[in-house]
């Protein structure tokens, strides 16, 4: 899966271009902690069956989050307006962007995916598949496929839909799969934290740097007269 460092390069990307002036190092540290946030749920897999990439890897907690945070700040009388000001909203918001998709859209195409709408649907779904343009076919795209059985007309989607939290076990370095196969003998567990396990995922870690470190050596423009 995408490890927290190449979540740690996305992030530093979006942070930087939607922060825009009110990028700082409180603002860093905030959204660090933003973006380490669901891995809490790699906790809550210790007593709760099928908890990583559910109870906080999902698109339902960030809905509701989003409605709250749109309701409060679109009010005369806004709570976080009135508290942290503009800097308290667009850190708020830029927090649940990074969210979204510095971590939970990422883990979507990994592995088993994520349980996209727990609690309220118990069904994981992983982004895969492929859009093309072909001169034979035309457009083609595999990500959501729709076929019909010829024999008993019924219609099904397939969105890459699997198992639930019954049945699913995202691995992670504190709860790693023995790579046993059934009846066989149980070897030592191989526990491994990954940094980067593909090119692009080095390619994303080492452009979020490049990006902190020229948004820390860039200097602010002079005012006019």
């Amino acid at each position: 899966m995408p490890s927290s460092v190449v979540h740690a390069g996305f992030a530093a990307l979006v942070a930087v271009g939607l922060l825009g002036s009110y990028y700082d190092r409180r603002a860093l540290v905030f959204l660090v902690a933003v973006l380490l946030f669901p891995e809490a749920d790699t906790i809550a897999g210790f007593v709760l069956e099928g908890a990583h990439r559910s109870l906080l890897h999902n698109l339902l907690l960030p809905a509701v989050a989003g409605a709250a945070l749109y309701w409060d700040t679109t009010r005369e009388d806004s709570l976080l307006g009135g508290r942290g000001g503009d800097y308290g909203v667009r850190l708020a918001w830029v927090g649940l962007f990074v969210h979204v998709f510095a971590h939970v859209a990422l883990d979507w195409y990994h592995l088993d995916g994520i349980n996209l709408l727990y609690p309220a649907v118990d069904r994981f779904f992983e982004l895969s598949g492929e859009a093309y343009l072909s001169s034979a076919e035309g457009f083609v795209q595999t990500f959501v496929e729709v076929a019909t059985d010829p024999e008993t007309g019924t219609t099904s989607v397939d969105a890459g839909q699997g198992g639930t939290t019954q049945n699913t076990h995202v691995p992670n370095p504190a709860q790693p799969s023995s790579g046993s196969e059934p009846g066989g003998d149980a070897g030592p567990v191989d526990r491994r934290a990954p940094i980067a396990v593909r090119g692009w995922q080095l390619y994303l870690v080492l452009v979020g740097l490049f990006t902190l470190v020229a948004r820390k050596l860039q200097s602010a423009p002079e005012e006019p007269p």
